[in-house]
């Protein structure tokens, strides 16, 4: 029994009243911030080109060379037959998902009138793969950084290439800008001021351009003052930062490692991984791993040795949460591909029974909350998007009822 003049309810009132006044302009900032993964499609890869080396015809001219490379050294190795065909066929369908014209390492530094022409042809080639309609899904470039040996050519190399673009297409949908090398907060600021001067004099709508933040630098990861950067990196950017790209070998050489043990499964790629991992968490902007300088080139024992190791790689990457990473050289296509359904094909039926089973509230030895429910329609939905898996049904998982943990 409640003693006389108890508060009861009204005090509970009082206090959700008094917390939801402080805790208003956290909360808006939370949202704004965290507002959950993002439903658009990640590409499983991206493919980088030179400028020099990029024409209309280059998605399919990947695809034809990973289909030779099959042909001549094939099958790959621990893949079965089906899925072989799998593989093939999306190289025929599909065989870039995301392509990225370089003109940072992949084409080094050459004389301004060299790189001028060969920003102003490769930006022609894509403006003819956008109106034949036939470019990959994601398209972009990769500039030279903001550093300041090389700002002025960076800047120039993409003022210049978007000029023509826009004079002959209009803005791919998919159309990402990789800012290399980034080491600073201010360098994500500066790059955000450029990208509104450039839409205001290309008339582009604003927030139409997007970049992503590369990270192959330590101190892009460590500041002088021991803070972790990345998260402020993608505060900096206010909304246009299109991803985090991790930088295999950059990132291992300023650290001191050794040429022969750089590589995506070193502890120190695993720990900066995991930074921007946790950076990007609920962020909605995607991760991206580097790449293997192991190219799948030379006698048929040397392509085959190298399609495994890429095709490890991919695996231990996917099963660590990194659903993207990066292919410098055709062949590398195939050994993308492969493990990357197999990964997903061989979770799918227990995906399936999972989000089956939490869906009808069914009791089973595992016990899935609402986060994991998210999780594995994620998955089934990465799977469809690059042709692993045949279509899934929408399945929208719903908040658990009284009594579930």
């Amino acid at each position: 029994m409640q003693p006389p003049g108890f508060p009861g309810p009204e005090l509970a009132a009082e206090l959700a009243g008094r917390v939801e006044a402080l805790l208003a302009g956290d909360d808006a900032e939370r949202a704004s911030r965290y507002p959950g993964p993002s439903s658009d499609r990640q590409p499983v890869h991206t493919a980088y080109v030179p400028a020099d080396r990029f024409s209309a015809d280059t998605p399919q001219q990947w695809g034809r060379a990973a289909l030779r490379a099959l042909d001549e050294h094939g099958p790959l190795p621990g893949f079965d037959e089906s899925e072989q065909v799998k593989v093939r066929a999306k190289l025929v369908r599909e065989p870039v998902e995301d392509l990225r014209i370089d003109f940072e390492d992949g084409y080094g530094v050459r004389p301004d009138e060299t790189e001028d022409a060969a920003a102003r042809a490769a930006a022609t080639a894509l403006a003819e793969l956008v109106g034949t309609g036939a470019a990959p899904p994601f398209t972009g470039l990769r500039m030279k950084s903001l550093e300041p040996a090389v700002r002025r050519r960076g800047l120039s190399t993409l003022t210049l290439f978007l000029q023509t673009l826009l004079e002959q297409a209009p803005l791919p949908a998919g159309f990402r800008i990789t800012l290399p090398k980034v080491s600073s907060v201010a360098q994500v600021q500066a790059m955000v001021e450029c990208c509104e001067v450039l839409e205001s004099r290309f008339g582009l709508a604003g927030g139409q351009l997007r970049f992503e933040i590369q990270i192959e630098t330590p101190q892009a990861i460590l500041g002088p003052d021991g803070a972790v950067l990345v998260a402020p990196m993608i505060t900096a950017a206010a909304g246009r930062c299109a991803g985090l790209h991790y930088g295999t070998y950059d990132y291992s050489a300023s650290l001191g490692i050794a040429a022969a043990f750089q590589s995506m499964a070193h502890p120190a790629a695993d720990h900066a991984k995991a930074v921007l991992q946790v950076a990007a968490a609920e962020t909605g902007i995607p991760v991206s791993d580097g790449s293997t300088n192991v190219l799948p080139v030379g006698d048929t024992a040397a392509v085959r040795q190298a399609w495994q190791l890429h095709a490890d790689l991919v695996r231990r990457s996917l099963e660590r949460g990194f659903y993207q990473g990066w292919d410098l050289h055709p062949a590398q296509l195939a050994s993308r591909y492969a493990a990357t359904f197999r990964f997903f094909t061989d979770g799918l039926a227990a995906a399936r029974a999972r989000l089956a089973a939490y869906q009808a509230r069914l009791r089973t030895g595992i016990a899935d909350e609402p986060a994991t429910a998210r999780a594995l329609a994620d998955y089934l939905a990465r799977g469809v998007a690059c042709g692993a898996i045949a279509d899934e049904p929408a399945i929208q998982p719903s908040p658990p009822s009284a009594g579930d943990s």
